[in-house]
């Protein structure tokens, strides 16, 4: 899972290569959707047993991940 602020940053050149800033359902779509990847590998590292990396990263980022959705 990407540093918030490189998720960040995507967003905004992504907007900027459009030409058009996203609404703000657009905006939060992005972030919750942000989400998805690491909750599929952390459940495949709880299934296997493999090491918490992406787990980690969810633990660490959710919270504010979310409130990026939600704003």
């Amino acid at each position: 899972m990407p540093p918030l602020a490189s998720s960040e940053a995507f967003l905004d050149a992504y907007q900027h290569e459009r030409g058009t800033a996203f609404t703000t359902d657009e905006l939060e779509i992005a972030w919750a959707a942000s989400l998805w990847p690491a909750l599929h590998n952390a459940r495949a590292e709880i299934l296997w047993n493999h090491p918490p990396t992406a787990l980690t990263a969810l633990l660490n980022q959710a919270e504010a991940r979310l409130q990026r959705a939600a704003a």
